[in-house]
């Protein structure tokens, strides 16, 4: 597992050049179909529209870009060049694009994608997706202060805490912190709190 940057949601924003009016969406994905489903759902949407140009990039190595009926080179290559720049991953762009009349030219459909692209991107937002390890213990009142304040040391988020007859709690590390954390939290705790290993999952940095 290693550490990847993606789309914290999906984002949408739109602009007018010459008459032509771009929409660009930027959407989450984490396979081909999904990238597909999303372009059907827009082509849908404006099925009106001239153009519906599409890109999209994934964990895997996969990817793909569409110009849609415009000159070749002009509009998909443009649009996946914007994830492509910004490392961006299981992520795709749709761009429609309703034509006001005048052409713009070569250069002006690549800025003009580019742009409502990069627009997309930025309404969506880039997060960081780190390896983590999700993990479990269980501790006394007593020992919850301790181990409470140990976990954030470590950059560690506790995801749900129980309190009965003990605490317990679980949180989540990232993977390449986990053996100095369990090194210090062992020496604290004098070996008497076992910290339980329950797999491992992305999470945002």
């Amino acid at each position: 597992m290693e550490v990847y940057r993606t789309l914290q949601k999906s984002g949408e924003r739109d602009f007018t050049e010459k008459k032509s009016r771009f929409i660009g969406y930027a959407f989450p994905v984490s396979t081909e179909k999904e990238a597909q489903d999303f372009l059907q759902i827009i082509r849908k949407r404006h099925w009106d529209a001239k153009h519906n140009v599409s890109a999209y990039v994934l964990k895997d190595g996969a990817q793909h870009c569409s110009d849609d009926g415009e000159p070749q080179g002009t509009a998909g290559v443009p649009v996946m060049n914007v994830l492509l720049k910004n490392g961006v991953v299981n992520a795709g762009i749709v761009v429609t694009r309703y034509f006001g009349g005048i052409l713009l030219g070569t250069g002006g459909l690549v800025r003009a994608y580019s742009h409502a692209a990069s627009l997309a991107l930025e309404d969506a937002g880039i997060v960081t997706m780190c390896p983590c390890k999700n993990l479990s213990l269980s501790c006394s009142y007593s020992q919850y202060g301790k181990v409470s304040a140990l976990i954030p040391q470590y950059g560690g988020k506790i995801d749900k805490s129980e309190f009965g007859a003990e605490v317990k709690l679980q949180f989540h590390i990232e993977s390449e912190r986990f053996h100095p954390f369990r090194t210090e939290f062992t020496e604290a705790t004098s070996g008497t709190i076992f910290v339980k290993v329950e797999g491992e999952a992305y999470f945002c940095e």
